[in-house]
């Protein structure tokens, strides 16, 4: 089965912050899977490292105040894209981000306070019939993955 999965997760080092995630714990559980790493930032043509950003409704703004919401539309429109060309039904997406985050993301203060709610590509990717789970979610996921026979 084809997952897509967010490339910090798999230690690509494109956080908002150039850091990555150690990812040899997924890689290992997943290793029946063949992974479709994305950075919907990088893929809206946001760089790396970059200031970090916050959903607040509709709109995500940087710690700066700018509006980067087109930046992450677009991006999260290529995640589709490219899950759609791969065969992707199902992702696994960096919880907290203001692109991925599946149940929790930050408020939009930049005081670290999160609340309930789901990153632009999260929500895209929905919509569109591809189910998404959070790295906290791996047994979930797995399960998911038994159930489909692959």
């Amino acid at each position: 089965m084809k997952l897509m999965i967010s490339a910090c997760l798999m230690g690509t080092r494109c956080r908002y912050d150039g850091g990555a995630y150690d990812s040899m714990v997924l890689q290992n559980r997943l290793e029946k899977c063949t992974l479709i790493p994305v950075c919907p930032e990088q893929l809206g043509g946001l760089p790396t490292p970059r200031s970090p950003a916050e959903r607040v409704g509709e709109r995500v703004r940087n710690r700066e105040g700018a509006d980067v919401t087109a930046d992450f539309f677009a991006g999260a429109g290529a995640a589709l894209d490219l899950a759609r060309r791969e065969g992707c039904r199902c992702a696994l997406l960096k919880e907290r981000s203001p692109s991925c985050g599946s149940s929790i993301i930050y408020d939009g203060s930049f005081t670290g306070k999160r609340i309930p709610g789901e990153g632009v590509t999260t929500a895209l990717l929905r919509r569109s019939g591809i189910t998404v789970f959070s790295e906290n979610q791996l047994e979930e996921l797995l399960a998911w993955i038994a159930a489909q026979g692959s």
